[in-house]
């Protein structure tokens, strides 16, 4: 199956932050508003690790007149074991609004959580008194789950930083749990991204950024770094002579991470270089793993050093210019491929998260002989640099997804849900109204738009030529679908939005027509989604005419209910649609199922696309018009019982007339463009193995039975059961226009 998600399905994919770092909505819930005074942004910050991640955005908010910043510091912020890093925060000349002493001590389970229900207890007040539009969370941290709850269910949107990520330990469910708190989500990777759409987040309210601490590092000027290596390390260390160690507790697992501490720090003793060792952070275990770092006098060992905190622009250079890092911190696996450091990253803490060639995983360091093995292998070695988790442009794209916000709407929070059946229950509003689409289906000879209802029933169709000009075709098709919404509301019907079908190659991401095919000339480069959407108001989806015809397949024909089908519509052309484990197969480029391409002889009739021996060149409608107006002016088309007009324009039906009554010359080029089309369902047939085919369109009843015989007599033997099928919608392509909108608007958003 192509890489490419199916737009239809709830696992979208858009572009990456280096293409377009967010989808633009046709009818979106954000920015339809504003305010009249600068919006309250309240960031809440912990510890350390996430000020690093926050003080780029919180600078930002700062310097923007748009914005009213607030901050809430908490945490091991506040404790002196653990630095009172709220200092660096002063520093910043970032003003605090409330400092809230949420640790309960204790370093063990009990106590994190005694310091989830503290925080919960203090933070109302703040709130209140802050009056935030916007609350800012970052990353997995309990404190940050409290946060997130008390502002969830005071009715205060949450934006939530990094989420999507995993790691192997309870920071998944955290951080999972504050995902479904959060109202906007604001991501770090592609897969980030997918894994949030996957739990049935609302893409429009994804944006993938990349990391806020990389917006600092890649501008860091790391090559001046000996006098912050003194400072760490010891005088008269030099780059690349020294190693970081930052390990924290696995609170899933302490017993053994306690003991894999215990043998990095044996590793590192027997090893015998300078270490720079940060002590970990507050989670349960964390005062064991003290407890084990003094007992070994490892703070007064010659080789180490100990820190409780490094400010982060310091650590960055540290970090650059270390021969290694060891341990199960995130600093290993994301700020450290942006160097290309070497890091060995121990134990379960981190499984999951995305890597640069630099780290080499030790998840099973039960012995002190593999992880000594580890260092000797990534001791000074060299990497080159990997940017997973940005481009440094992450605050930018932050702040104007954030102008973007309506803080005046609704906050009920939409999640998008994959296809399931439909409810047996009733709803007063769906007996009043009949819930339909608006389906266009735009070709080369006719613009035909419909009312469809959710059932599948045309409750009303218009139709007129399609006109030869892309100004023209718009203003026509723009004129019916308005048309079409006002006869919706006379037969009392709910219109949820418009599917439209076209010919040409199609980006259903952006509703936007690529390429035209033949019989819609200049049919390039045209969107459709914004003039419509702009027009009527609601949302449009568009999509490949032999695609909509596998949707409507799908949705309404004999696809219904199959994993795994595929779809051929004949007719002017040849095209299709593939319909895998479920999902429409567009391809990397929105070219699959080019049926009607296919080759099948390698130097047959020339076909309209500048190649020769296509499908299309032997089966299609112009195919056959081509080769009936070759018999008619040779004079062997017409025989006994037919009768052709002076004015009559020679037309593939005339083929298939003649080949009904008996003429020899038709039935043999009818049956070789049944043939052709057979060996191409045939190479499908070998390639992915579908259980189904459907043959749609015009030509659909001409070709099945000649489908059918070519498949029995060339077909692989296991390949010769397909079912081959005629098409029983009137209009497959227009039902699968409509079914972009049923199945999306119907189903997907609660």
């Amino acid at each position: 199956m192509d890489g490419k998600k199916d737009p239809h399905d709830v696992f979208m994919y858009q572009n990456g932050f280096q293409n377009g770092h967010r989808r633009t909505p046709s009818s979106s819930s954000l920015g339809s508003e504003s305010l009249d005074r600068p919006m309250r942004v309240c960031v809440a910050t912990c510890n350390r690790a996430d000020y690093s991640k926050l003080a780029p955005i919180m600078l930002g908010l700062k310097e923007d007149k748009d914005f009213q910043l607030q901050v809430i510091v908490m945490g091991c912020h506040l404790i002196d074991d653990y630095g009172s890093t709220y200092r660096m925060i002063e520093q910043d000349k970032i003003k605090i609004d409330a400092k809230l002493h949420t640790i309960v001590r204790g370093e063990d389970e009990a106590a994190m959580v005694e310091s989830v229900g503290l925080a919960l207890v203090k933070l109302p007040d703040i709130f209140l008194r802050l009056k935030p539009d916007i609350l800012i969370v970052h990353g997995d941290r309990f404190d940050a789950l409290s946060t997130a709850t008390a502002a969830a269910l005071m009715n205060i949107r949450i934006i939530h930083i990094e989420g999507g990520e995993i790691s192997g330990t309870i920071d998944d469910c955290i951080r999972h749990s504050i995902t479904k708190l959060a109202h906007y989500h604001v991501c770090c990777t592609e897969r980030a991204r997918g894994r949030l759409q996957a739990m049935c987040e609302d893409n429009e309210r994804i944006l993938l950024a990349g990391c806020t601490s990389y917006d600092m590092l890649l501008k860091s000027n790391t090559k001046n770094c000996q006098l912050i290596i003194d400072r760490w390390v010891e005088k008269g260390v030099k780059p690349k002579e020294y190693i970081i160690a930052l390990q924290h507790p696995v609170t899933t697992d302490l017993h053994n991470s306690l003991k894999m501490f215990d043998l990095t720090l044996e590793a590192l003793l027997e090893f015998g270089k300078k270490t720079v060792l940060l002590f970990p952070n507050i989670d349960a275990g964390s005062k064991d793993m003290t407890r084990i770092l003094r007992r070994k006098k490892i703070e007064n060992h010659p080789n180490f050093s100990t820190a409780k905190h490094i400010p982060f622009e310091e650590f960055i250079v540290l970090v650059a210019n270390c021969a290694c890092i060891i341990g199960n911190s995130s600093a290993g696996v994301r700020e450290a491929g942006a160097f290309g450091t070497p890091v060995i990253n121990l134990g379960s803490r981190q499984t999951g998260r995305e890597t640069g060639e630099n780290v080499m995983h030790c998840r099973d360091a039960d012995t002190k002989e593999k992880i000594l093995h580890a260092l000797e292998l990534q001791y000074q070695k060299q990497y080159p640099p990997s940017y997973i988790y940005g481009d440094g442009h992450a605050v930018s794209r932050i702040i104007k997804f954030m102008k973007e916000l309506d803080v005046i709407d609704s906050i009920q929070k939409q999640f998008i849900f994959p296809p399931m059946p439909d409810g047996v229950s009733q709803d007063i509003d769906h007996i009043l109204e009949i819930q339909s689409a608006l389906a266009v289906d735009l070709g080369g000879t006719n613009l035909r738009v419909s009312i469809v209802s959710k059932a599948g029933e045309i409750m009303h169709m218009m139709s007129k030529p399609t006109p030869s000009d892309n100004t023209a075709r718009m203003e026509s098709l723009l004129t019916l679908l308005v048309d079409a919404s006002q006869i919706a509301t006379k037969l009392n019907c709910r219109v949820l939005g418009v599917g439209v079908s076209t010919g040409g190659r199609v980006n259903p991401h952006e509703g936007l027509v690529m390429h035209s095919t033949k019989s819609l000339e200049g049919w390039s480069a045209i969107d459709l989604r914004t003039p419509i959407s702009s027009a009527l108001h609601l949302p449009v989806w568009v999509d490949n005419d032999g695609n909509c015809a596998a949707l409507g397949e799908r949705k309404f024909g004999h696809g219904k209910g199959k994993e795994d089908f595929l779809a051929i519509a004949t007719g002017t052309g040849i095209g299709g649609g593939l319909v895998l484990n479920g999902r429409l197969v567009h391809g990397s480029n929105f070219c699959a199922a080019e049926l009607g391409h296919i080759a099948v002889s390698i130097d047959g009739p020339a076909c309209m696309c500048g190649s020769s021996g296509c499908v299309e060149a032997y089966s299609s409608g112009l195919a056959l018009m081509r080769e009936a107006k070759k018999l008619h002016q040779a004079g062997e088309l017409i025989v006994d019982g037919m009768k052709i007009d002076t004015n009559e324009i020679i037309s593939a039906k005339h083929l298939i007339q003649a080949a009904k009554l008996g003429n020899k010359k038709a039935e043999k080029i009818i049956h070789l463009g049944g043939e052709a089309l057979g060996t191409a369902v045939i190479s499908i047939l070998h390639l992915l193995n579908p259980t189904l085919v459907v043959l749609c369109g015009v030509l659909a009843p001409t070709y099945v039975d000649i489908v059918r015989e070519t498949i029995e007599n060339k077909a692989l033997p296991s390949a010769r059961g397909v079912k081959v099928q005629v098409s029983l919608l009137k209009e497959p392509a227009l039902m699968g226009a409509a079914s972009l909108v049923l199945e999306y608007a119907t189903r997907r958003i609660y």
